[in-house]
């Protein structure tokens, strides 16, 4: 609610950042860093959730939307994030 957008590709700015996408060099999940751009980045759906079949390297958005998709699509249906409807939706998008 309170986030601030900064677009940048500043080193120093982006460390300071609590989530980073798109830019900055690296995959770390578990730092909120989620940049697609690296040679040795192979990251699929597949391999974020090895239930689903797609196995396109993911850009950013949908590193995003593999790690935080069925949260967001939960509370906005008001179902829980396991409950058919958010399952359908997620694959379907």
């Amino acid at each position: 609610q309170d986030a601030q957008i900064v677009r940048t590709r500043d080193p120093q700015l982006l460390a300071q950042c609590d989530v980073v996408v798109d830019v900055g060099g690296e995959y770390d999940p578990g730092r909120h860093r989620y940049d697609h751009h690296q040679r040795s980045f192979t990251a699929s759906m597949r391999s974020l959730r090895p239930d689903k079949p797609w196995s396109t390297r993911l850009s950013s958005a949908g590193l995003v939307y593999g790690h935080f998709g069925p949260e967001i699509l939960a509370g906005l249906l008001g179902q829980p994030e396991d409950g058919p409807e958010v399952t359908a939706l997620y694959d379907k998008v």
